[in-house]
């Protein structure tokens, strides 16, 4: 029960990675667009979500030419934190197996 457990709860925070991946993707996307209102409702939103974990890589690599390469490492680093999470989740999965 306890094995099921945790997996099931690392499969989830995976999943949640995800859809947080695809927020970041539209936030990514959206800043190439100079003109866009970012106080519109939604737009403030996805801004006040991404923007503090995009700024913790935004300290260690500086733009380049006006281009922000920190947001690379960003989805590299939420991309190994998910594989890491589904691993786990299935090392919980089959320790349960062995033991049911």
């Amino acid at each position: 029960m306890a094995f099921e457990l945790v997996s099931t709860t690392l499969q989830v925070l995976a999943q949640t990675l995800q859809i947080y991946s695809l927020v970041l993707i539209v936030r990514v996307l959206l800043s190439w667009f100079p003109n866009i209102d970012w106080s519109n409702p939604v737009l403030s939103t996805v801004s006040s979500i991404t923007d503090p974990y995009l700024n913790a890589f935004r300290g260690l690599i500086p733009p380049l030419g006006g281009l922000d390469l920190s947001a690379i490492i960003a989805f590299f680093a939420l991309s190994l934190m998910q594989q890491l999470l589904v691993s786990a989740s299935y090392s919980f999965a089959s320790g349960f197996n062995s033991f049911g």
